[in-house]
């Protein structure tokens, strides 16, 4: 299998939003992902291919917390078409995208996602940040942080983010 990564381009946009219905059938993630592919000042999209074809997407948004100068990203939304699940394609699009932010001195990077998944990158439950909107119960543990070097791990507060983040259904069940 011979996966080629790579950042999205404006032309990529209908091959990515075709590849969310299938994945997350009873959410929708269109109008996100349009946002945000749209803000390319303050993200970074990486699509993965497969014979020509998009087969995942994550997206990566900057973030901050006041009173720090640390460059945060937000993991999210991350998506791999159904055919594809258990390749190591999601693994491999987020680690690419982990190693460009970390290349751009970014230092912390958080999602709202499966511990599980997650946790296979480093993400950990995080003490100091917290996320834009009071995240319900039963998500505890979801929100998580990957500290991408040392001194990342002395930011704390709330996390601000860009507009299309700063709907709060979007962090909701």
């Amino acid at each position: 299998m011979n996966v080629h990564i790579r950042e999205s381009t404006a032309e990529d946009q209908e091959g990515i939003l075709d590849i969310y219905p299938d994945a997350f059938p009873e959410e929708d993630l269109i109008p996100l992902v349009k946002e945000l592919l749209a803000d390319t000042a303050s993200t970074l999209s990486l699509v993965a291919e497969l014979e020509s074809q998009i087969v995942a997407n994550v997206v990566f948004t900057e973030a901050s917390v006041e009173g720090f100068d640390d460059k945060l990203s937000l993991l999210g939304p991350l998506c791999v078409s159904t055919k594809h699940h258990r390749r190591g394609i999601g693994t491999a699009i987020v680690k690419s995208g982990l190693a460009r932010l970390l290349a751009n001195d970014v230092s912390s990077v958080l999602v709202l996602g499966n511990p599980k998944y997650y946790g296979r990158f480093g993400f950990q439950a995080p003490s100091a940040i917290l996320a834009p909107y009071d995240l319900p119960e039963i998500w505890h543990g979801s929100w998580q942080v990957l500290h991408l070097n040392e001194a990342a791990s002395q930011v704390e507060g709330q996390l601000l983010v860009t507009p299309p983040w700063q709907h709060e259904h979007l962090w909701l069940p």
